[in-house]
């Protein structure tokens, strides 16, 4: 079976390869994924974005690329697009325009529900199989539309998770983020808050910067131990401060008390604010809040994030609690996803 995958984003392709191992070995990827995968159309690194503005200034690229991926789809027996809505979506409209029998399975659907509702009709006349990672999900389609909880990718990969908490705060983990952007706005923050913190320190950086990436975006890093390993690092540490993004979820699910830290282009926040109309930024609280009247952890977002702040809420954090209700958050995903994708592509019954 030849498959047409779109999997832009880091993330997406951690899932992927999680996905890969349950699919049977006469599977074949083709179009846009991680290298490790198999012979994709174009370099990942290419296509790093954050936010807005810069989106725009790749438009015409993501525009050409768009349609050689909908020329991918004339050969293959299905097609796996991986979060990423801006790409995916029209991408989808294309091919299903193009070829109305091909089957489209959607993984990691966009976040219409918080976006743009007004996408959901279009999700359930495009797409032939929508695979949901959030149980609360399902509530903003129509009743006759192609959705399925498949479970949350997350709980296939993290290796641990937390039973109990040490005593005392003794090591703390740093996640500014993957994006340059992101790495550049929160660093010289989280030095001044590593001041005032009597603890082992460990910033995370991801496995593909370069030594050159690191002395640009991070500078002096003395004070700090480095790691790759995010899950293990996590599971070790007693507190962290994270950028917003899916490792903010995988913090919680693992049961590391955090705080969240987010600080976009001002344009970027803008834009966002007018759109998105939420009372969090982050998922885990999202997810929490549709069972429980509290929030998991503390959100500080863009000039609020300043080292008073969060020694502040460190300092008055409640981690006995966080613990608990991380646990809770754990059993309302109840399980990995991969499996249940996987079956689905190969229309397997679960067993």
């Amino acid at each position: 079976m030849k498959i047409l995958v779109s999997a832009l984003e880091h993330s997406a392709n951690i899932h992927l390869k999680s996905l890969k191992k349950e699919l049977s070995s006469d599977v074949e990827f083709v179009g846009i994924f991680d290298s490790e995968l198999g012979d994709s159309i174009v370099d990942l690194r290419a296509l790093a974005i954050m936010g807005f503005v810069d989106a725009i200034k790749k438009l015409r690229y993501f525009f050409k690329l768009n349609t050689q991926m909908a020329d991918l789809a004339k050969d293959v027996d299905k097609v796996l697009l991986i979060d990423s809505s801006g790409f995916n979506l029209p991408l989808a409209k294309k091919i299903k325009k193009r070829y109305p029998e091909k089957e489209i399975i959607y993984y990691i659907l966009p976040q219409a529900w918080a976006w743009k509702k007004k996408r959901i009709p279009v999700l359930e006349r495009t797409i032939d199989h929508l695979a949901s990672i959030l149980p609360f999900e399902k509530e903003y389609y129509s009743k006759t539309a192609p959705i399925t909880y498949v479970g949350h990718p997350l709980l296939d990969i993290i290796p641990k998770f937390k039973e109990e908490l040490n005593t005392e705060i003794k090591s703390v983990a740093f996640m500014p983020g993957s994006r340059k952007g992101e790495i550049k706005k929160l660093m010289p923050i989280f030095k001044e808050l590593l001041k005032k913190l009597d603890v082992k320190a460990t910033i995370i950086i991801p496995k593909h910067f370069t030594q050159e990436d690191i002395a640009e975006l991070y500078g002096d890093l003395s004070g700090f131990s480095i790691s790759n390993e995010t899950y293990k690092t996590l599971y070790e540490a007693d507190f962290a401060f994270i950028c917003s993004g899916t490792a903010t979820l995988e913090a919680a699910l693992i049961g590391t008390p955090f705080i969240l830290t987010y600080i976009a282009k001002p344009l970027d926040y803008f834009i966002a604010s007018r759109l998105v109309k939420l009372s969090h930024i982050g998922l885990s609280n999202i997810m929490f809040s549709k069972f429980c009247e509290r929030d998991l952890h503390p959100e500080f977002i863009q000039e609020e994030v300043n080292a008073e702040n969060l020694i502040q809420a460190y300092k008055a954090y409640d981690r006995s609690s966080f613990l608990s209700d991380s646990k809770s958050l754990r059993s309302y995903l109840e399980h990995g996803s991969s499996k249940t994708v996987a079956s689905l592509i190969e229309n397997r019954t679960l067993s």
